[in-house]
């Protein structure tokens, strides 16, 4: 339930704080929570508070440029809107809000399959916009031709296929608090056809569509090696957030191979954790051209809709200037691993671990 519709927001901490106040626990857990003993959410986490920064100085920084091209497509920043199904639980206008911002600021957006809004309600929030479609495999070919038909006809530009999800994570905030998923009737819950999907029946989908094409959930070198192999312009690097295999190694421990595997045949793009602009560079330093923002999509929508997403692009904007600043990069072709050292993470390492003063009503 909305209780703010356009806060300012100083930092990402105020989001968070008020994002937790205005949705209920259920949803919260929802939003926050992953499979089982939830090891790999936190190993994400772990990953990105096990590299340090190695700054250089004395150089002109006064200029920094953090504008990527993705895809063909110039972007304000090196970021990606990742998909997110039920999103109308955070917020009512859910994926609209978020893509509107996304539009409005210059960052493409990933619209699940699994959200309330359609296609076409999204295109219409968002007209001009970089608008990218995700689709869950609940049918044959023949019902997948015409949702990419839907989405093509409402201006989308390319296609992800969530390849992680071939079963549902066993997540046990969610079955603590028999949380039902809304999702369940928007595509249908016939999963063996997520279970079945091979590289071949990827190839199908992927000649039907006709344009760039993105595999998510990527997450060793031999896979990337066969979805480049396959023709796959973005190699995702991603676990689902930890919400669907438990014990699985953190994204940014997966990155280095993954990019080595690509050897720059495709883009590397990279979800898990990522929260703040100091994570997103150290993800550009060893070689991801975006990074995807998820939970940090959720709390923000959560605060206050559209005008919060905004406020937390331009937050990430500010920070991820600041840091290229700091180490002495100006471009972002000019990041590199020799700018990271590995180093012993700082206590606790958690979904929330990175807000450390929220004022007195603490949330974790």
């Amino acid at each position: 339930m909305e209780k703010n519709p356009a806060p300012q927001f100083a930092c990402s901490q105020q989001i968070l704080q008020t994002a937790r106040r205005n949705v209920s626990k259920t949803t919260w857990d929802y939003i926050n929570g992953a499979a089982g003993s939830e090891t790999t959410l936190r190993r994400n986490r772990y990953a990105l508070d096990s590299l340090a920064f190695l700054p250089r100085v004395m150089r002109d920084v006064s200029k920094v440029d953090a504008k990527p091209t993705l895809l063909g497509h110039k972007c304000r920043l090196p970021l990606v809107l990742a998909p997110m199904g039920s999103m109308h639980l955070m917020h009512k206008d859910g994926a609209v809000a978020s893509s509107k911002a996304g539009g409005q600021f210059g960052v493409p957006h990933i619209l699940s399959s699994v959200a309330r809004h359609s296609p076409a309600e999204v295109a219409a929030a968002n007209p001009k916009g970089f608008k990218i479609w995700q689709l869950y495999i609940r049918g044959d070919i023949e019902w997948i031709k015409p949702r990419l038909d839907e989405a093509k006809k409402a201006g989308f530009k390319a296609l992800v296929m969530t390849v992680d999800a071939a079963n549902y994570g066993i997540r046990d905030r969610q079955i603590l608090n028999s949380f039902e998923r809304p999702s369940a009737d928007i595509q249908g819950e016939d999963r063996d056809f997520q279970a079945a999907m091979t590289w071949e029946k990827m190839a199908e989908v992927k000649k039907y569509w006709g344009g760039p094409m993105i595999l998510k959930g990527i997450a060793t070198a031999a896979d990337a090696r066969l979805a480049v192999e396959h023709g796959i312009d973005v190699v995702y690097v991603s676990n689902h957030g930890g919400r669907e295999l438990d014990h699985g190694r953190g994204t940014m421990d997966m990155l280095p191979e993954i990019v080595q595997a690509v050897a720059g045949r495709a883009e590397v793009w990279i979800d898990g954790g990522f929260v703040r602009g100091t994570d997103v560079v150290k993800a550009l330093c060893l070689g991801a051209k975006a990074v995807g923002m998820a939970r940090l999509q959720a709390w923000s929508i959560a605060a206050g809709g559209t005008a919060a997403m905004a406020q937390t692009l331009l937050n990430l904007e500010e920070e991820i200037v600041n840091c290229m600043g700091l180490i002495g990069a100006t471009s972002l072709d000019k990041l590199g691993p020799e700018y990271l050292t590995r180093v012993t993470p700082m206590g606790p390492t958690h979904e929330h671990s990175q807000f450390r003063h929220i004022g007195p009503d603490p949330i974790i």
